[in-house]
């Protein structure tokens, strides 16, 4: 080959090269930026002809950060089904913990009982210290760990 030849082929290979760090550069910083927290979109209320139903007695499960401190006290609701992670669409956001997978778990209320499940997070989710591999019936004071962030659930 001749030396032209390999001078563009060196260049093109060159070009390459820093195309590659661009991009990995480009993939660090959006990480870096976090997931963004979707705001609540209010909702008007709606007049019905029908009569309201009567409230339940039933209070509705709620999941309390306990760790890390800087995140304690913060109070999500769980109404029906909510699932927790990283990720902007999460009823349970974490964003603070690096280590809670983008969709690490979902809670479900089911008929007034509260049921965990891992939805095949990396680290894993632990309830009372114990890893678990189905879903799992919480009751009240039951801890929840997901990465470094741990929730208690309270009714």
């Amino acid at each position: 080959m001749s030396d032209a030849v390999l001078t563009v082929l060196k260049f093109c290979l060159l070009a390459l090269l820093y195309l590659f760090l661009l991009r990995v550069v480009i993939i660090v910083a959006r990480e870096l930026r976090g997931t963004p927290i979707p705001q609540p979109v209010p909702v008007a209320p709606v007049a019905s002809a029908a009569p309201a139903p009567r409230p339940t007695r039933r209070r509705a499960w709620r999941l309390v950060v306990v760790q890390p401190d800087a995140a304690r006290g913060n109070t999500f609701a769980v109404e029906g089904e909510a699932t927790i992670g990283r990720g902007g669409g999460c009823a349970v956001p974490l964003t603070f913990d690096t280590f809670v997978s983008q969709v690490h778990a979902r809670v479900a209320d089911r008929e007034g009982t509260l049921w965990l499940e891992d939805v095949g997070s990396t680290n894993g989710t632990y309830v009372n210290g114990q890893r678990i591999e189905k879903p799992t019936k919480l009751g009240r004071g039951d801890r929840i760990q997901l990465g470094e962030t741990v929730l208690e659930a309270e009714r």
